[in-house]
């Protein structure tokens, strides 16, 4: 078994738990909550910030006491945008499911001055990238030019059956700004139908690292470094979360320069 692919270790409850500690860096921490009607967690924030994304179903969200009401209106990934939810640094929150719930917890290092908040559905367009079979449907949650955190970067992609995502490969594990930053990421993988899988593969130039993985309804997979393209296979639309953080809060990549090529075609 990968030791970069993380399986559900529960069908309820949590599901998920990635720590700083537990992937071997730094910055990013992910969880995945799979709640039933009237089920509730929450927590502190501690010296993390915090993003809760409803990846589907229904909460009553608070923080800090302040009642954010009944958030959520998609039942599953795949139909429409999600509502989000920022946990500041030293905040307590508290989810309520009122329908069904999977809820995602992303965390990284957190800073003063940043204010709990709704990220409603629409508050970052859906866009479309690529063309032909690398045509995938893209949604930031929290794009490095919102100014509304310290580390934490949160977006979710859809990608058709048969289409390929994260390419072509590109990397982010250099702190070469402006040429390339360093981000660690994670990769909360949905399949629709769930029976589906979507390969993976994280490698570096050297190949000092290369695995491939399939992965499947519910998996994580850790990218410390390295490539990291997505293929989702014929018949199975492929949904991800992704979680990024690094020392600065700047997304920028570098090609595969085998591959660049495609950069410009696509």
């Amino acid at each position: 078994m990968s030791k970069l692919l993380v399986k559900p270790k529960a069908q309820s409850g949590l599901m998920q738990e990635i720590t700083p500690e537990s992937a071997g860096w730094t910055y990013v921490g992910f969880a995945l909550h799979r709640l039933k009607p009237g089920e509730a967690t929450g927590g502190d924030a501690g010296e993390k910030e915090l993003c809760l994304v409803l990846v589907s179903g229904k909460a009553k969200v608070s923080v800090d006491g302040e009642s954010f009401g009944e958030l959520g209106e998609r039942m599953t990934p795949f139909e429409g945008q999600p509502y989000a939810v920022y946990v500041p640094k030293g905040s307590r929150w508290q989810a309520e499911a009122k329908t069904d719930l999977d809820l995602a917890i992303c965390s990284a290092p957190g800073g003063e001055g940043f204010k709990a908040k709704v990220i409603r559905p629409g508050t970052h367009p859906q866009m479309t990238r690529g063309k032909g079979t690398n045509t995938r449907y893209v949604t930031n949650i929290m794009p490095e030019d919102d100014g509304s955190a310290q580390s934490l970067l949160v977006v979710e992609v859809i990608t058709p059956g048969g289409h390929t995502s994260s390419y072509p490969p590109h990397k982010h594990d250099q702190d070469n700004l402006p040429a390339e930053s360093y981000l660690e990421e994670t990769y909360y993988h949905r399949l629709n139908p769930p029976q589906g899988f979507a390969m993976q593969r994280v490698y570096t130039d050297d190949r000092s690292l290369d695995e491939t993985m399939a992965a499947e309804d519910g998996d994580v997979t850790l990218v410390p470094k390295g490539y990291h393209p997505v293929a989702a296979v014929h018949g199975y639309d492929s949904y991800y979360l992704n979680v990024m953080a690094g020392p600065k809060r700047i997304w920028k990549f570098h090609n595969a320069k085998e591959h660049e090529w495609l950069f410009t075609g696509i």
